[in-house]
C-alpha cells in the first residue's frame, strides 16, 4: 500500500521535533569526539571563556541544522535536497562534540537553542524559496562564513586545550568540504547586501549565545 505524502503539519512537527532534539537531546555521533577527553582548564576563568565559545560553536550547528532542513523544506530538486540533509546529518557530529566538550567543562548549552533552530528554519526555507542555485550559495558562503568563525576561536583558545582545538580543527575542515560540495554542485553567489546580514545575524547569535 503506498504511503500518503506528508502534510504541511506533518513537515511542522518533523521540524519542531528535530529543533528540540538538536537544542536539548545528546544526539548520538557517527564519529568519535576528536582528541583525548581532558578535564577543565585549571583557571576558573579560562575555563568560563573555553565554555563560552563552545556554547556558541554549539549554538551556532544548531542553527545550521535549522538552515539546512529549512533550506531542504523548499528545494527545488532532490538533489539538491539530499545534499543539505547530508551536510545536516554530519553537523550532527559537530552537535555531540561540542555538547561533549562542555560537559567535560562543566557547562551547559545554550538556553536559546529553540531559537535558533526555529529562526535558522525560516531563513533556510527563504533561501530555498529563492531557487536551488542560490540555495546552494547560501550554503557556500555559510560555510565561509563559520570557518572563518572557527579560525578566530582557535586564535583564542588557551594554549595547552588541546581537546576544544581538536574538535574545532575537525569541524573547520568539514565545514570547508560543505562549502566546496555545494560550489560543485552549481552554487551561485549571492547579492549583496545578503552576505553582509549574514554576518549580522551570526554576531548577534554568538555574542549572546556565550553568555545564555
Amino acid at each position: 500500500m503506498d504511503r500518503a505524502p506528508p502534510t504541511p503539519l506533518d513537515r511542522l512537527l518533523e521540524l519542531a521535533d528535530a529543533g528540540l532534539r538538536a537544542s536539548f537531546a545528546r544526539p548520538p555521533s557517527s564519529r568519535r569526539t576528536p582528541g583525548q577527553a581532558a578535564p577543565a582548564p585549571a583557571d576558573e576563568r579560562e575555563r568560563r571563556h573555553v565554555a563560552g565559545l563552545m556554547r556558541v560553536n554549539h549554538a551556532g550547528e544548531i542553527a545550521a541544522q535549522g538552515l539546512y532542513h529549512g533550506q531542504a523544506l523548499t528545494a527545488r530538486s532532490e538533489p539538491t535536497r539530499q545534499a543539505l540533509m547530508q551536510a545536516a546529518a554530519e553537523e550532527g557530529d559537530h552537535l555531540a562534540w561540542c555538547r561533549d566538550r562542555l560537559d567535560e567543562l562543566g557547562s551547559r548549552t545554550s538556553l536559546l537553542g529553540p531559537l535558533w533552530y526555529a529562526g535558522s528554519v525560516a531563513i533556510g526555507a527563504l533561501a530555498g524559496l529563492a531557487g536551488d542555485r542560490l540555495s546552494l550559495g547560501f550554503m557556500a558562503e555559510t560555510e565561509r562564513q563559520v570557518e572563518g568563525h572557527l579560525e578566530s576561536h582557535l586564535g583564542k583558545l588557551p594554549a595547552d586545550d588541546l581537546r576544544s582545538r581538536a574538535i574545532i580543527e575537525q569541524m573547520k575542515a568539514d565545514e570547508a568540504g560543505h562549502g566546496r560540495a555545494a560550489l560543485a554542485a552549481g552554487a551561485a553567489p549571492l547579492p549583496e547586501p545578503v552576505p553582509g546580514l549574514m554576518r549580522l545575524t551570526a554576531r548577534i547569535m554568538t555574542g549572546t549565545a556565550y553568555w545564555i
